[in-house]
């Protein structure tokens, strides 16, 4: 998008005003160009395109042009980012209000019993607020792919897989959530944002939507 520009004019009485020339704005995208990307997003992998540090960003992944993040991940979560080269969406699925559920799958240290399990689900008081009530469970481990590098995990400590699903987005939220009830995350996999899922594509991969989700093309990194 272009900024205002702008071209001194002389008054008859010698003082200026600015002639503000229009803004170009880029036309909304149509369902038929609209992209929607689904990407797997690999552990220690950052949430940009670019990184002065030289550390791995989607770059290193995503060849699709002209896509953004919808949204966050963190460096150190795996799991479902969505990209999208429609602004309205980026910024709907990124925007607070936007209640959507989210869905992690979340290894935890030790073994969290039904009091901490419904403190998390009524909500848990962090420095920002009062989370929203979320849905919790304790699942199965999930056949998902290994993490590089694994896990610390202490012998004499058992862990636990958790689904938690949440419909707001506060800084590192799910994170901050078990650890407020004594159970830190040790990883942490986000499986689904509303609609959008993990399924069927691998640890570093992504999928291409588009024309209405009629095209599904995968991609390898």
């Amino acid at each position: 998008m272009t900024t205002n520009k702008s071209k001194a004019t002389t008054r008859g009485n010698g003082q200026f005003r600015r002639k503000v020339r229009p803004v170009n704005k880029k036309p909304p995208v149509t369902p038929e160009q609209q992209k929607i990307v689904l990407f797997n997003k690999p552990y220690d992998v950052l949430c940009q395109f670019t990184d002065e540090q030289q550390r791995k960003t989607l770059k290193d992944y995503i060849t699709i042009k002209d896509v953004y993040a919808a949204g966050r991940l963190d460096r150190d979560s795996e799991g479902l980012l969505l990209l999208t080269n429609d602004g309205k969406l980026q910024n709907r699925i990124a925007s607070p209000k936007f209640k959507a559920p989210k869905t992690y799958w979340v290894q935890v240290e030790g073994a969290p019993d039904e009091s901490s399990l419904n403190a998390l689900r009524n909500g848990v008081e962090l420095k920002d607020g009062l989370t929203k009530p979320a849905k919790v469970k304790v699942i199965q481990e999930p056949n998902v792919w290994d993490r590089v590098p694994p896990i610390r995990e202490r012998k004499n400590i058992p862990t636990t897989w958790l689904e938690i699903i949440i419909t707001e987005g506060k800084n590192r939220q799910v994170r901050r959530m078990t650890a407020h009830v004594g159970f830190p995350t040790l990883r942490l996999i986000r499986y689904a944002i509303g609609e959008y899922t993990l399924n069927n594509i691998a640890n570093g991969e992504f999928v291409l939507l588009s024309n209405s989700h009629r095209s599904n093309v995968k991609h390898k990194s």
